[in-house]
Formats: structure tokens, C-alpha cells, sequence
């Protein structure tokens, strides 16, 4: 399993944290099959995975947690396969249950810009980390950014003069957000000029936060540490509900607010994929779908042949 999970970090440039992910998935594999009496992975057959796909129907796993096991325990035997360790495939033929196409879910472009826009004024947080926070919802919203892209920004761009550099910077003389995305992807996205303007802001009183001068971090906390991607959801869920708005509102609703606003002023699904580092169109395009929604509520509401709730 080292030797794969090396093969896979080196040879098909995976970020470390997909390649945690496969580990995990793996060292599920060796604990199901060990329940089975099976304590050599490599003697497992198609009968026994699919006893373990039946235990995690059991304990109410997601069809899509599923279908990413198989992927991983797929992957890991067609390696060994390849590399003449085994002579079979157990999972090869194994087919992995279709999850149900659930949509992302997004703000309106009111309630959008009402949030990044705002500055909160809770007493309780110090000045100049609400125009922290102000900066990192701008930016969010601005930008489509997912919240580990986010939290991974540094002030400039690496100069290995610090220790903790992250995988992204920011670059407000062009407006240029340079990130590195999921499967170690760079990508370049433009940041409007509301957030290049409320970064500035949080950057002049960056300084403040004591240990400061000690990361090159973008964000970060009270003690001048880098903020964590569980202080964002948190951060954004409190000033959300402070707001008024009606949902849960996390670090990913404002990325898909961001690919559905422009998709709809736009309609170019090319540039949105672009935008938002997708691989594949088709992970894209289940905007078009959040598009169709609204072009149907307005149908609805204006049509006099439509359908009346």
C-alpha cells in the first residue's frame, strides 16, 4: 500500500490531501476485509467487496462515499495488477450505486451582495478583524474560491523566506487571485475591485494582530496564526444569520453564487469551468440546471398559461 500511495503522490500529481483520502479509503478496505477473516488484502474476491458494499448500505453510507471507496480500492488493485502482484481485479467489475444529482444550492444576487458588501459591527469582535472578515467574504464571493484555496493564500508570492508558506497569493496590483486547486491545478481568477479594496483595508490593519510580521499568510487569526477552514465556515455562518438570511450560509453556497451569477449574466458555461477549476465540463454543468431553476420560477410567476401554487 506505501508503494502505491508513493506511486500516486509522484507519478499522477496528486495534492497531498487526495492522496490522504485514497489512504483512508485503503485502510478501510484492510479493516472490512479483516472483519471477514481475510487478513491479506490481496486475497479478497468479488464476493467479499461485495459483502462490504452491503455493510455500508447498512450503516446509511452515501452512494457517493461508496462509489469513491470503490474508486480507490479499484484503483489500488488495477496498480497491483500492473505492477504483476496480483493476477485479478476483485473490484473491476464491480458496479458502484448512483447517487441521487442533488443541486448546489446559492444565494440570490440580493442576498449575495448583501453579505460580502456588509460590515459587521458586532462589539464583540475586534476592529480589525471584522475588516478581516469583510475581506475574506469579499473575496469568497468575488472570486468563487473553495474555502481550502482560501485559507492557503499568502500576502505575495512564495519567497521561502518563511516557514508555513501556503499554496496561493494574491496579486491586488492586477486584481489576480493565483491559486493552487484540487489535483495541484494553478489557476489565475480575477477578483473584483470591492474585494481588492476591503483586502487593502484588512491589510493595513493586519499589522495589529500580534505575531503578524511571523506568517505570510493572508488570514489570519487573533493570535497570528493561519485561519482554519473551520473558523471560516463558522465566521460566515455567524454574520449570515446576523444578516437575516434565510438559509445556512457556507464557504461553498457563496462558490456556487458565484458560478450561478455569472453564468446567468453571461451563459458561458466555458468560462465558468475556467473560473472555478473544474477538470471536466460535466462537473460544470450542473450549473446550467441551478440556471433552468430560476429561468422557470420566473416563467412561473409572469407566464399567464403557467402553473399556479
Amino acid at each position: 500500500m506505501q508503494d502505491y500511495l508513493a506511486w500516486v503522490g509522484t507519478q499522477k500529481h496528486l495534492s497531498p490531501k487526495t492522496c490522504e483520502n485514497y489512504a483512508r479509503d485503503l485502510h478501510l478496505l484492510i479493516s472490512m476485509s479483516a472483519k471477514q477473516g481475510v487478513q491479506d488484502a490481496t486475497q479478497l474476491a468479488q464476493h467479499h467487496i461485495q459483502l462490504m458494499l452491503m455493510q455500508l448500505h447498512s450503516q446509511n453510507q452515501s452512494a457517493k462515499s461508496i462509489a469513491r471507496y470503490l474508486s480507490s480500492w479499484r484503483s489500488w488493485y488495477g496498480w497491483m495488477v500492473k505492477q504483476n502482484r496480483l493476477s485479478l481485479n476483485p473490484v473491476l467489475s464491480i458496479r458502484a450505486p448512483k447517487a441521487a444529482k442533488s443541486l448546489p444550492k446559492a444565494l440570490s444576487v440580493d442576498d449575495a451582495v448583501h453579505l460580502s458588501s456588509t460590515q459587521n459591527s458586532a462589539s464583540t469582535t475586534k476592529p480589525e478583524l471584522l475588516l478581516r472578515d469583510h475581506a475574506l467574504i469579499e473575496l469568497l464571493y468575488s472570486s468563487g474560491l473553495r474555502v481550502s484555496e482560501i485559507v492557503g493564500l499568502d500576502i505575495g508570492a512564495a519567497n521561502h523566506t518563511h516557514d508555513g508558506q501556503g499554496d496561493g497569493w494574491i496579486d491586488l496590483a492586477q486584481g489576480e487571485v493565483h491559486v493552487l486547486g484540487k489535483g495541484s491545478k494553478p489557476r489565475i481568477v480575477p477578483m473584483g475591485a470591492p474585494a481588492v479594496q476591503a483586502i487593502q483595508a484588512w491589510l493595513s490593519a493586519r499589522p495589529i494582530i500580534k505575531n503578524a510580521a511571523q506568517t505570510p499568510a493572508l488570514f489570519i487569526g487573533q493570535n497570528g496564526t493561519r485561519l482554519t477552514a473551520r473558523s471560516v465556515q463558522l465566521r460566515l455562518a455567524k454574520y449570515a444569520q446576523q444578516l437575516g438570511l434565510p438559509v445556512h450560509v457556507h464557504p461553498h453556497m457563496l462558490r456556487h453564487s458565484f458560478a450561478t451569477h455569472i453564468l446567468q449574466s453571461s451563459g458561458d458555461l466555458r468560462a465558468v469551468q475556467e473560473l472555478l477549476g473544474h477538470a471536466n465540463l460535466s462537473a460544470t454543468q450542473i450549473y446550467t440546471a441551478l440556471d433552468f431553476q430560476h429561468l422557470a420560477k420566473v416563467y412561473d410567476s409572469a407566464h399567464p398559461r403557467a402553473k399556479k401554487k
